[in-house]
């Protein structure tokens, strides 16, 4: 099963994908390199990806490459995580750190905060809710627990 590495800290230059495979070389062919770039400059947006054949040669390379200079930058190497739906033809930066520390981003992670809200191709700006529905606003379901204790205290104060 092959899996993917995160390849985080490139320089937000041109560069070719031979460049970072060059990187890689002496692991051979059995890893290839996938390096994500700005559809209209054409330059590389900071981040790519390495695929490797198992979690074995993962971790030996995670291991040999992570903090490794590239073009005067020391590259970050971590295991991806799988992109969401959604996600047409671009590919997600780990956000473990984010999902871990109960939705709070960390500074790691800024492409959650530079996602643009519209839509793509067709869709329409505002989400319809189903007819007859008589809240304008559902809450996000991971927090609907907490959501609904916080309502009983705020009822419990006012009542008091």
């Amino acid at each position: 099963m092959s899996v993917r590495l995160y390849i985080g800290n490139l320089p937000k230059e041109e560069i070719d994908r031979q460049e970072l495979q060059a990187v890689f070389a002496e692991e051979g062919d059995a890893v290839t390199t996938k390096l994500i770039k700005d559809r209209k400059t054409g330059k590389c947006r900071g981040f790519g990806f390495l695929t490797v054949n198992n979690d074995e040669q993962a971790d030996q390379i995670i291991e040999k490459y992570n903090g490794q200079l590239f073009k005067d930058s020391p590259i970050k190497l971590e295991k991806a995580l799988p992109r969401t739906k959604g996600e047409d033809n671009e590919e997600q930066a780990p956000t473990k750190a984010a999902s871990q520390s109960g939705g709070h981003a960390s500074a790691s992670t800024p492409r959650e905060n530079k996602k643009s809200k519209k839509p793509r191709r067709g869709g329409s700006p505002k989400e319809t809710s189903p007819a007859g529905d008589t809240d304008a606003i559902r809450p996000d379901p991971r927090w609907a627990s907490e959501l609904e204790k916080l309502k009983q205290m705020l009822a419990a104060q006012t009542t008091t």
